[in-house]
């Protein structure tokens, strides 16, 4: 599929997703949902070509929210709406399914729905510019979106996430790496080979090992420590399956 308002490339085994609507802030509209969607459902079986994606946006902001051309249209019907919310909220279910790490390499604005999609990714790398808006309290809404109450919570202290989803205060640069929501912050030059870093890390490692690592974090977010240590157990021998083991120790002498 050609997209209108994505660019995605693969460097041998890392994908570049970027959202590529900088004249509008990366702002996501009709054509970017249709997209999104169609984008992340090709990934949930991709991991043998693409074992990490580096999730970014074009310009000087990752990503704006919604398009506020359509939101703010009164005369939209309810059934055009509700389907609106509800690919978004698809989108970000689908990235938290995807067997791919996903790293966001995250500059300027991520408000409202762009925020919402910062939460979902694995990881974030920042560069000083990197502004956090979970605005929806402060255009009337509910401070609650795309899944941003369900994983805000458990990225922050409790505490944290109250105060930005009920206040929609602005979490700057300093303060996402203070709370832990961002694991770096670089110059903006070097955001990206910092992400790309990362992901050499991780594609370094076997296939069925990030994908269990990453369904693993996912569902023992909620498991009982009995379904946790089941799930770890089962994942451990389903790895053991696929590879000969690798000893660390003995690729350092």
């Amino acid at each position: 599929m050609e997209y209108e308002t994505l660019l995605y490339e693969l460097d041998g085994p890392v994908g570049m997703l970027t959202l590529n609507m900088p004249e509008r802030l990366n702002a996501h509209g009709r054509t970017m949902r249709k997209e999104l969607l169609h984008f992340w459902r090709a990934r949930q079986n991709d991991e043998e070509s693409c074992r990490v994606i580096i999730f970014t946006g074009a310009g000087r902001a990752f990503c704006a929210g919604a398009d506020l051309n359509e939101l703010g249209d009164a005369g939209r019907p309810l059934e055009e709406m509700y389907r609106a919310t509800d690919e978004m909220s698809e989108v970000v279910f689908l990235m938290r399914r995807a067997p791919q790490p996903i790293i966001g390499a995250i500059r300027g604005w991520a408000a409202g729905g762009g925020f919402s999609i910062a939460v979902c990714a694995d990881l974030r790398v920042i560069d000083p510019s990197a502004r956090f808006l979970p605005s929806f309290i402060n255009i009337g809404l509910s401070g609650g979106d795309m899944t941003s109450s369900y994983h805000l919570p458990r990225q922050v202290r409790l505490g944290i996430a109250n105060q930005y989803l009920l206040t929609g205060d602005v979490m700057d640069a300093g303060a996402a790496c203070r709370h832990g929501f961002a694991n770096h912050m670089v110059p903006a030059e070097e955001l990206l080979p910092k992400a790309r870093e990362l992901a050499a890390k991780m594609v370094a490692k076997s296939v069925m090992g990030l994908r269990m690592t990453k369904e693993t974090i996912n569902r023992n977010l909620s498991a009982s420590l009995d379904q946790a240590i089941q799930l770890e157990n089962r994942n451990q021998v389903l790895c053991l399956g696929s590879r000969p083991i690798v000893n660390p120790l003995k690729k350092r002498r």
